[in-house]
């Protein structure tokens, strides 16, 4: 029986202390995540070294992750973060023909700076202002396109499938960022049709930072072998021969040296617990409170972020002149939410209920009245609405 959203928050006991609305930046410690860390200090304690442990929680890691999204672990790199794997693909693209490379205005960093890195070997980078303008840069001219799933800034969820089906009728590949989506709805990389999809454990998969998974569609079909390798990247990387620079036939091709143990048993945990949850109840639960979050801080004169229901993600955007200086005032009141930009990032999981929202909506009042008077500009609108 999957867990109830109750029974999802009982697993993270500081959320009876605090309230957690940061998980587009940081999931919330778990018991399980207690639990995984305790396990591989009884391991190193052990009395053999434990690096076939450490191994066994990797190769456990990559199955779950390639179990979440419909995926084989054949078709999955570890690697440190979403920018390596952004560049281990790059790196495989021979830019000479084709050169563009079309991408979202709005990319997070991690992934957006390594197209910019591309253009010393020729690529060339244009961005799509919004979801529909995919569609009209797109052209025979290029060779990948790249699509967060779910922005980062104000939690827009992208039609990648669509994006991914004109890439492919125009002979482009398709990369998709998936960070701010995996752990709050299903997510099938064969429904979205993608060539390659990134995605961490440290946000809404509930595990740690130093962790990121690398989907390949077809590990051996790039244009190039990546540039970037290590040990892990080999054949047998326990042949330890630094004379031989064979590629693994699979995913692993793309990986690089050791990965970050603590971050292997933390992702372990997150992925076991988030695989007793139905992600579509989820979706759900996240879409509820976002439509409270919406309702209630539009009736208190605050400025939000308003969506359409289906192109919302699990987090909402809060507009305010100082969102830095607004999310730290929070934090020193127990409430943790995400600076980004021009606004402050309130996001909701399943272990989050209205009990935070009251909270926050309480907070956010006091904070209110405590400020001095907003000007007519800031206080003319209730909704900053993204068609």
């Amino acid at each position: 029986m999957k867990l109830s959203a109750e029974s999802f928050r009982q697993r993270f006991p500081s959320l009876g202390r605090k309230v957690h609305l940061a998980s587009c930046s940081l999931g919330a410690r778990s018991t399980d995540l207690d639990d995984a860390l305790d396990a591989m200090l009884d391991d190193m304690a052990g009395g053999s070294a434990p690096w076939d442990r450490f191994e066994d929680r990797l190769h456990q890691a990559r199955a779950r992750f390639a179990t979440l999204i419909g995926a084989t672990p054949e078709q999955i790199a570890v690697l440190p973060n979403a920018s390596v794997g952004a560049f281990q693909i790059a790196s495989t693209v021979d830019w000479s023909t084709r050169p563009k490379v079309v991408t979202a205005a709005f990319e997070f960093p991690s992934v957006g700076h390594i197209w910019l890195a591309q253009r010393p070997r020729g690529a060339q980078v244009v961005y799509a202002d919004t979801a529909g303008q995919y569609a009209d840069l797109i052209d025979e001219r290029t060779r990948l396109v790249s699509a967060p799933m779910t922005g980062y800034h104000y939690g827009e969820r992208f039609p990648v499938a669509d994006i991914a089906r004109i890439a492919h009728d125009a002979g482009a590949e398709i990369f998709v960022d998936a960070y701010q989506a995996v752990g709050t709805e299903s997510v099938d990389v064969t429904e979205l049709g993608c060539d390659y999809l990134v995605a961490g454990t440290m946000k809404y998969l509930v595990g740690l930072p130093g962790l990121a998974f690398l989907y390949v569609r077809e590990p051996e079909s790039t244009e190039r072998e990546p540039s970037l390798t290590g040990w892990f990247g080999r054949v047998n990387p326990f042949a330890f021969d630094p004379k031989s620079l064979d590629f693994a036939a699979d995913a692993t091709r793309f990986e690089t040296g050791t990965p970050s143990v603590p971050a292997a048993y933390a992702a372990e945990a997150g992925l076991r617990l988030m695989a007793d949850v139905d992600l579509a109840a989820v979706r759900e639960h996240v879409l509820g409170l976002t439509d409270q979050a919406i309702e209630r801080l539009a009736a208190q004169g605050e400025r939000v972020n308003v969506l359409p229901r289906e192109r919302r993600g699990a987090h909402i955007g809060l507009h305010t002149g100082d969102p830095a200086g607004l999310a730290k005032r929070l934090a020193e009141q127990g409430i943790a939410v995400s600076a980004r930009a021009d606004v402050v990032r309130l996001a909701f999981h399943y272990y989050n209920n209205t009990d935070d929202l009251d909270v926050l909506c309480a907070a956010l009042a006091a904070e209110s009245v405590s400020q001095s008077p907003r000007s007519d500009h800031e206080s003319s609108g209730r909704f900053n609405v993204h068609s």
